[in-house]
């Protein structure tokens, strides 16, 4: 009997190990299997030049003449169409005016929401490559692990990420930079969790002024956001005491509005920095507790398994588009011109032509 249970007990402690392996790859961000991607090289993003046109308070009014790019969501350990997040697609929207980025991410999805267990609420996160070695995959790609990655021995794979949990985040509230948490020169949010940060790999992920090699307090979290949930009956703004807001369960769509400055005071390469008229690469990741199970690190969804191009397009192309009216234009007022040419020429020569004197006969003197 006891030989029984001696048995069953090393059994017991195989299973339990096997477990925390397997646990511990998903958590570490490690694939079970080779890496392969099938990317649609044909997807782009633009943000195009419209100014005074979006309020960032999470609703989605002021976007509904922006075009928008839609994704299939796909998890980013295993990018395979049959593991598609069921709900529905991705819509990505991106404008500019001049001095700021703005975005827009819509998405299908039950209500859910648990105060202060941002697990169990949805989460939204942009990526782009900073460093011109730095790789969709792998989170910058930098192959250093976590006692070994720095600024030097992963220099060239840095990428620069924007993470927003729901837990502690009102609907309609603006979050991410502010002057308490800029003011201990980090990309912290300490009231809703709408954080800046950076990575050379997943391994090696930190706040902006924060890392390995001791901090700096000249860093900021330039990013400001805010969501909503088309199930909301209230649009006049919420506050602490309402959460949890609407229903478990309730159908509908999941908003995430976001924006930041164009370029920023980075000067610790840990930010990307956006050119009018040039492109960026970036992605869009996306996490929901499935079947009400709390999500996990890793276990997210993305619009794709590689970077996407985003074009942050120049105000020179609304101007021509509005080319053939100007044309019609000056078309007009050259006619009125020759037309007026015209007339004058004509009051003109009937004011200083010569006056005939009319014959007189001689008989009739």
């Amino acid at each position: 009997m006891l030989r029984k249970l001696l048995v069953l007990l090393q059994l017991l402690v195989v299973v339990i190990f096997v477990l925390s392996v397997s646990i511990g790859r998903v958590d570490s961000h490690q694939e079970s299997g080779e890496w392969s991607c099938e990317s649609n090289s044909e997807i782009r993003v633009e943000a195009e030049f419209k100014p005074g046109l979006i309020t960032l308070d999470g609703h989605a009014d002021d976007w509904k003449d922006i075009d928008g790019f839609e994704f299939s969501l796909l998890p980013a350990l295993d990018p395979h169409p049959d593991h598609e997040y069921k709900s529905g697609k991705m819509t990505v929207k991106a404008l500019h005016d001049g001095q700021d980025v703005f975005f827009l991410l819509q998405v299908d999805g039950d209500y859910v929401y648990s105060k202060g267990e941002s697990n169990k609420c949805p989460s939204v996160s942009l990526m782009f490559q900073i460093g011109e070695s730095a790789t969709y995959h792998n989170m910058g790609g930098c192959t250093q692990g976590k006692g070994t990655c720095t600024n030097k021995t992963c220099k060239g794979h840095e990428v620069d990420i924007m993470h927003f949990s729901l837990g502690n985040a009102i609907p309609g509230r603006l979050y991410g930079g502010n002057p308490v948490d800029n003011r201990d020169g980090n990309g912290g949010d300490r009231f809703g969790h709408l954080v800046d940060l950076y990575a050379w790999n997943p391994h090696c992920r930190y706040l902006d002024g924060l890392g390995p090699s001791g901090n700096d307090t000249s860093a900021q979290n330039n990013w400001k956001g805010a969501w909503w949930h088309s199930s909301f009956s209230v649009h006049t703004g919420f506050v602490v005491e309402d959460s949890p807001y609407s229903s478990d369960g309730q159908k509908g769509t999941y908003y995430f509005e976001f924006s930041r400055p164009l370029r920023t005071m980075d000067r610790l390469q840990q930010d990307a920095q956006f050119t009018i008229g040039g492109s960026s690469l970036m992605s869009v990741a996306f996490w929901y507790p499935v079947d009400g199970q709390p999500w996990h690190g890793s276990g997210h969804y993305s619009v794709d398994c590689d970077w996407v191009p985003l074009d942050i397009s120049s105000g020179n192309s609304m101007l021509t588009r509005t080319a053939p009216s100007g044309n019609a234009s000056s078309t007009f007022a050259l006619l009125l011109s020759v037309v007026s040419l015209c007339v004058s020429a004509f009051v003109g020569y009937q004011f200083f032509r010569p006056k005939s004197i009319p014959f007189t006969p001689m008989e009739n003197l």
